[in-house]
């Protein structure tokens, strides 16, 4: 059984996308978040997967689409709650945040019976996306996280492993105001792009 995973937090004021405050405010942070989380819902629901996953720190609102299981974070630290998702999984697993809106459902198709592990690597140095073949949770226990040497560490924590790594694309994530920027003019079309439009058109940014 493969399974999407999708590691989010409810997008409420004061809680994400602290970093894009300011030249945005609380509510406006909050407001690119949901659409970001949208985004990537949408484009998991459209991936192939037997089951599709979020687990989420907070409660459940109107963004989220039919067909997701909705499972609670475990406490600790990142990599705690990472590894924590897998953990939850019976087989195949490729977990993603919420903070590539630009993903698409290509991106998130992956054969992981040919491969141990897929990686996704961020130009800030962490990773949008990690897949196993295998979901082993010791994989990700003590590796730092929120660093510019994440995704190094991580991705040599699989290859020390054995396992054979496949690469993903290099993804931007959103963190702060010129990744919203940059993130938008990638995906045009999506309802981050629209959200960031609207709040440029109301504020007069």
């Amino acid at each position: 059984m493969t399974t999407l995973l999708v590691i989010a937090k409810e997008p409420r004021p004061g809680r994400v996308k602290t970093r894009l405050t300011p030249p945005f405010t609380p509510k406006e942070a909050a407001a690119l978040a949901e659409a970001a989380l949208m985004d990537t819902l949408r484009a998991v629901a459209a991936a192939p997967a037997d089951r599709r996953v979020l687990v989420l720190a907070g409660e459940p609102g109107p963004w989220l689409p039919p067909g997701f299981d909705v499972v609670p974070q475990q406490d600790g630290g990142l990599d705690e709650r990472l590894a924590a998702a897998f953990a939850g999984c019976a087989g195949p697993a490729l977990l993603i945040g919420m903070d590539t809106p630009q993903v698409t459902p290509d991106l998130l198709t992956v054969e992981l019976a040919g491969h141990d592990a897929y990686f996704g690597p961020a130009e800030d140095g962490g990773f949008w996306a990690l897949g196993l073949a295998e979901p082993n949770p010791a994989l990700l226990r003590g590796v730092p996280m929120s660093s510019p040497h994440t995704g190094a560490v991580q991705r040599a924590r699989l290859v020390s492993a054995g396992l054979r790594v496949h690469d993903l694309p290099v993804l931007r994530d959103v963190d702060t105001a010129a990744d919203a920027e940059a993130v938008a003019a990638l995906a045009p079309r999506s309802r981050f792009a629209a959200e960031l439009s609207r709040l440029r058109a109301v504020s007069g940014r």
